[in-house]
């Protein structure tokens, strides 16, 4: 089930609506209402959407005791493909050719019969796709959490948000708001009276010969989310000068390991990006130079310890996602499979709040007067004798 075992991955967004105090019928019911295979949203590409209930690609039997878990309610995005094949296509066409030219005293078909050849040959297929044969189904695990009122949407990658996003709305009617770099720093701006600091925010100019104003990958200026970028080498720069241990805001440490894997990017869009798998990227001489030459890091995999509880995933800088999370050990003394649901729910909450009071502690940072501080000590930090060397 999704979320509820195995690894999590998940993209956050924020419900913007009432909050749900519980949830109940009701929300099976509109589940039901639009649930794949029945009530299905179809868009011009000809891809058909619906929500699916969890156990298997084909459940659409939505239950309370299923469904609705420690205060949050766990369901499926199905997708259904109607998608041709093309090598059954062309087989269908060349058959119907020969068969139309097969008169023809110099053998060689005309462009009408072609045009007639490929008709048929579509028509056929089209008819054949009728009893669902060359549909193809996948799910992405969907879960609301009712505390935060956040949905984490199982995937990083950006391909089916919008389609999900709509669905979401014509299903419970709010809308959904990405939660990236930049939106979460502009949130924490709000709580903490900087939102000023995050407004006039720009690429810190972390190698002052090399480093430019723009970022390649970052579409809109105003959006901030450059700021998951600089968190992550801040993370690289942090953990290798200060120490693994960083306080947060409620008091609490949490150890910060960098591993398994580093991708960086040049910012300007010219020299390309590179992927380094190795259980502590960070050290290898290479990767050193890659961030030298101004790349900046744009996903890594992470371990961290808070409350003597360790996770290992891989972050997305500018969105924040979170790739294939792996959560402590069940404790010995839970058996009873609805409080192992119900304990992977709070680890869930628990990764997540941990992580955002890490990149609070990264914020406290860079949207202060430290950073006047900071950001000189990067500086040298890059440019040390590894660059020089280089």
């Amino acid at each position: 089930m999704g979320f509820f075992s195995g690894r999590a991955t998940f993209l956050r967004f924020k419900v913007n609506g009432p909050r749900v105090h519980n949830f109940d019928e009701e929300h099976l019911e509109r589940l039901k209402s639009r649930a794949a295979g029945q009530s299905r949203l179809a868009s011009a590409d000809g891809i058909e959407s619906g929500w699916a209930a969890g156990d298997h690609i084909l459940d659409t039997d939505f239950d309370l005791a299923k469904n609705i878990i420690n205060d949050t309610l766990h369901f499926d995005l199905r997708i259904d493909t109607d998608k041709l094949p093309s090598d059954l296509m062309k087989a269908y066409y060349a058959t119907e050719l020969r068969a139309l030219a097969a008169n023809n005293p110099s053998g060689i078909p005309s462009a009408r019969q072609k045009r007639e050849a490929k008709e048929s040959a579509r028509d056929r297929l089209e008819n054949e796709a009728k009893d669902g044969r060359y549909r193809k189904r996948k799910c992405i695990p969907v879960l609301w959490d009712g505390r935060s009122n956040e949905v984490l949407f199982g995937a990083t990658s950006l391909t089916n948000i919008e389609r999900f996003a709509m669905l979401f709305q014509q299903t419970f009617g709010g809308n959904l708001e990405a939660t990236t770099a930049g939106s979460r720093a502009y949130y924490l701006a709000e709580l903490y009276q900087r939102t000023r600091n995050v407004e006039d925010a720009a690429p810190s100019a972390f190698l002052p010969d090399i480093s430019g104003p723009d970022v390649a990958w970052i579409a809109d200026e105003a959006s901030r989310d450059f700021l998951g970028n600089e968190f992550l080498l801040w993370l690289w720069y942090y953990t290798e000068l200060e120490g693994d241990t960083i306080q947060l805001a409620d008091n609490s440490d949490v150890t910060v390991m960098l591993a398994r894997t580093l991708t960086l990017e040049c910012p300007r869009g010219m020299t390309g990006y590179e992927t380094i798998s190795h259980e502590g990227p960070t050290r290898l001489p290479e990767v050193k130079r890659a961030a030298q030459s101004g790349k900046l890091p744009r996903k890594v995999g992470l371990t961290i310890v808070r409350h003597g509880e360790q996770y290992e995933f891989t972050l997305h800088a500018e969105t924040l996602a979170v790739g294939a999370a792996k959560f402590p050990n069940m404790p010995e003394d839970i058996t009873a499979e609805r409080a192992k649901l119900e304990t992977r729910a709070d680890q869930l909450r628990a990764l997540i709040e941990t992580l955002d009071l890490l990149y609070d502690a990264f914020g406290r940072s860079r949207h202060s007067n430290d950073w006047s501080k900071t950001l000189p000590s990067m500086q040298k930090w890059l440019a040390r004798d590894e660059r020089r060397a280089a």
